[in-house]
Formats: structure tokens, C-alpha cells, sequence
């Protein structure tokens, strides 16, 4: 049996908390531990050996904020990874939670689908970081060198640039297939390919790919 992901919620709005449970609780294989409503009370839930495998951590809180929790949990027990929902994208402030600790940053308009993806990419040990994360976190970068990254590309077919250039653009799969007069599972086939071809897991991936290699412009 598929070992289920212990989750801990920290944030101080209730209808937060409520909503986050209740989307949690839709999702196979994940287990809510339980909530809190500041970062000091997390910190001691862990320090009284609560053991979640990640904990969903809001950054504006009374008492403690999510940033200083971050760091008290990681030093109280390193196993336990944290991911940042926040309103916040500004650059400053997702480098300051990825400095704190944070295993992975999300918005909180970010949907089921992808907090499911974050907590199954960070359950496994990766990073995780929202498409609109990505965003922020690669402009005003510094300039990469694209020659391999271009070569990947090379290696893609007109169709999937056309469907990894409409994926960027924030479209469903549905809505690619009716812009591109092809099915929705076609285009699904292209999504699989295109992450196996670039070597990615999630679209943010994908996105920063396209922008690196110049196919987007950040």
C-alpha cells in the first residue's frame, strides 16, 4: 500500500484553513495531521513531536511568521519539508522563503491540481515552484547560456512547439485542442512527451524551459 503524505496547515485566516482541508481531504493518499493558526504554534507542535512530511506554511502571520517558522522547524527536524502558500510574487519575497528553507513556494490562487503536483513533487524530494513562481523568479535574471537548451528544442517536433507555445500562453488542454483542431488526448500525448523530451515534471518546468531556450520571452 502506497504510504499516504502527513500534511500539517499554518495559516491565521479560518476560511483559509477550512478550505485548504477540505481540498486536502479530496485528494487520494494525503493525510492532514492537523492545523494552526500562527508559526510559534507550529513550531511547538513539532517540538512536541508531531512529525508531518510537509507542512503547508502561509508567510503573514501574527506571533510567528511563516519565514522564522520555517527555519525553527528545519532546525528542530530537517526531514520535514516545507512548501510556502502565499499571496506574495515578488522575487524578494520567494528567495527570502527559499533562503528560510521552504522546499517550494505556490500562490494561493493556484488550483487543486497543482497543490496536489507540489505535494507529490516535494513528498518524492524534489522542489516545487508554481508556474507563476517560475515567472517571478526568472525575470530580470541573469542571462543564461540557451545552446543546450536550444538543442532540445531542435528536437522537437512543429506540433509540440506549437502545443508547448500554447501552454505557455496558460491554455487548457481543451482549449489547445480547439485552437490547434486536434483532440484533447492528442494534446495530452504532447504534454507527456514534451515533459519526458525536456526532461521536466509539471508545466512550470516546461514554461521555464521555453523561456531559457528563447522560445518565450520572460
Amino acid at each position: 500500500m502506497e504510504k499516504a503524505i502527513k500534511v500539517l496547515i499554518v495559516d491565521d485566516h479560518q476560511i483559509m484553513l477550512d478550505g485548504l482541508v477540505a481540498i486536502l481531504q479530496s485528494i487520494p493518499k494525503v493525510e492532514i495531521l492537523g492545523t494552526a493558526n500562527n508559526g510559534l504554534l507550529a513550531v511547538t507542535q513539532v517540538e512536541n513531536g508531531l512529525s508531518p512530511d510537509i507542512i503547508i506554511m502561509d508567510i503573514d502571520m501574527p506571533v510567528m511568521n511563516g519565514l522564522d517558522a520555517t527555519k525553527k522547524i528545519k532546525e528542530i527536524n530537517p526531514r520535514i519539508k516545507i512548501i510556502t502558500l502565499s499571496m506574495h510574487h515578488e522575487k524578494g519575497v520567494i528567495q527570502s522563503a527559499i533562503d528560510s528553507g521552504s522546499d517550494g513556494y505556490m500562490l494561493k490562487n493556484s488550483n487543486r491540481e497543482e497543490l496536489q503536483d507540489g505535494l507529490e513533487t516535494i513528498f518524492s524530494g524534489k522542489k516545487f515552484f508554481s508556474t507563476d513562481v517560475t515567472f517571478a523568479l526568472l525575470s530580470n535574471s541573469e542571462n543564461i547560456s540557451v545552446d543546450k537548451l536550444s538543442s532540445e528544442l531542435n528536437d522537437l517536433t512543429e506540433r509540440e512547439l506549437d502545443v508547448l507555445k500554447n501552454i505557455c500562453e496558460g491554455l487548457s488542454n481543451k482549449e489547445i485542442a480547439d485552437k490547434l483542431f486536434i483532440s484533447h488526448r492528442t494534446v495530452d500525448s504532447h504534454r507527456t512527451n514534451l515533459m519526458r523530451k525536456l526532461d521536466v515534471h509539471n508545466v512550470a518546468g516546461l514554461i521555464k524551459k521555453a523561456i531559457k531556450s528563447g522560445l518565450l520571452s520572460d
